[in-house]
């Protein structure tokens, strides 16, 4: 009798176990659901006006080829204090990160503290321009901007921030071109291209495992077949390297917005930058991933633009190093080697918490980034010869774009 007993009260014990189960499955369902159609309802009410990005007013001010240089008109009075920013994005990717929304704009932030701020734009390559090289976009475009930059401010050098790419392309200016320079900003900028090989989920990152595993012919020829390397192909690429959180973003991580236009607005203005990928000219991105990636020139001190060596050491002015703690495609220690070629005295690094580009447009980062640049900018420059680049750009003055 009593074996039975227990028999009935573990069917009854499974019963309930299993009602439970089944009640906080359908309570999940019909929250998700509710979840579903509220996320529907506020995508439903929002418009292609509603999500533009980078809307901070600037003017060309200067152009060459497809490449612009732009100069943010100021919202307080300009500072007199601190030299003018160039910021220059990759050629990965597009410059409009920095002006996402009016809450989350490095620009609007470095504006709203004074600061006088250009930007480069690279424009939208094709076939035409396959056959430019690194060489040509930094001491051919990016040097241009920067000598019409310091042209505009009365010979004077210029602060440049980099980002990314284009925090590389900075660096080896300064070191050719060093009196174009009162200091140097980078973020998460790859200089060593291996990072620490010993600690593979901190160190070398997916991205650097995925082309030193491939030969330099098969690098040739997945761009050679398309003459660029596609802004698609490269997105996918960059979506590989966190593979759930690509799958997921489109469903679960949208249906957590439930509702909330302002998080949902900003979830597609990221969205719309990350699908306006331009195409990376052909010979360019040979040299990116073979010299850089594979052969990791720069840190060896093998890399070469016009035949010029570029000497990390050759850098003159003080530097700022921002990088990620949580960057998956510029591991720490990658971006943290050139801390080893500068001169102490110069040198400066900060470490922020967040990934490659939430650094930029994470809440959490919004005046973190710019405050950090701003309060670096004041404590250098008592150190920066005012007149350093001696009239640098009359040796070859460029013509102002019609705006």
């Amino acid at each position: 009798m009593t074996d039975s007993s227990d028999e009935l009260d573990n069917i009854e014990l499974k019963q309930n176990e299993f009602g439970e189960a089944y009640r906080a499955a359908w309570e999940h369902m019909v929250n998700e659901g509710v979840k579903a159609f509220k996320s529907s309802d506020t995508l439903s009410k929002i418009s292609q006006e509603d999500v533009q990005i980078a809307q901070t007013p600037a003017d060309v001010v200067f152009q060459v080829d497809k490449v612009t240089l732009s100069r943010y008109r100021p919202l307080v009075e300009t500072r007199a204090d601190v030299p003018p920013v160039i910021i220059s994005y990759g050629l990965f990717g597009r410059q409009t990160m920095i002006d996402l929304q009016e809450d989350r704009s490095l620009v609007r932030n470095l504006l709203s503290a004074g600061v006088e701020v250009y930007v480069i734009d690279w424009g939208n390559p094709t076939r035409a321009d396959q056959f430019l090289t690194l060489d040509d976009y930094i001491l051919g475009y990016m040097r241009d901007c920067v000598e019409f930059a310091v042209a505009e401010n009365d010979g004077n050098p210029i602060t440049m921030l980099g980002i990314c790419e284009g925090g590389t392309f900075a660096t080896c200016l300064a070191a050719l071109e060093p009196k174009l320079f009162a200091g140097l900003c980078l973020t998460i900028t790859p200089i060593d291209f291996i990072g620490d090989p010993e600690n593979f989920w901190r160190g070398e990152g997916f991205l650097n495992k995925w082309v030193q595993n491939m030969t330099e012919d098969e690098v040739n020829e997945i761009i050679d077949v398309h003459g660029n390397m596609p802004g698609e192909l490269t997105g996918a690429i960059f979506s590989s390297l966190t593979p759930i959180a690509s799958m997921t973003k489109y469903n679960l991580g949208l249906t957590r917005l439930a509702g909330n236009e302002a998080a949902t607005l900003n979830f597609l203005r990221m969205e719309k930058w990350i699908a306006d990928r331009p195409d990376h000219p052909g010979a360019a991105a040979k040299q990116w991933f073979n010299q850089l990636y594979r052969e990791n020139q720069l840190i060896k001190g093998d890399f070469k633009l016009d035949g010029r060596y570029v000497n990390l050491g050759h850098i003159a002015c003080p530097v700022l190093n921002i990088y990620a703690l949580q960057d998956h495609i510029v591991p720490v220690s990658c971006t943290k080697a050139l801390g080893k070629y500068v001169r102490p005295d110069l040198y400066e690094e900060i470490g922020f918490q967040g990934g490659h580009v939430g650094v930029f447009v994470s809440g959490k980062a919004q005046g973190v980034v710019a405050g950090g640049l701003v309060k670096w900018l004041e404590a250098t420059q008592s150190t920066v010869q005012p007149k350093a680049a001696a009239k640098v750009a009359s040796k070859k003055t460029p013509k102002k774009a019609a705006k």
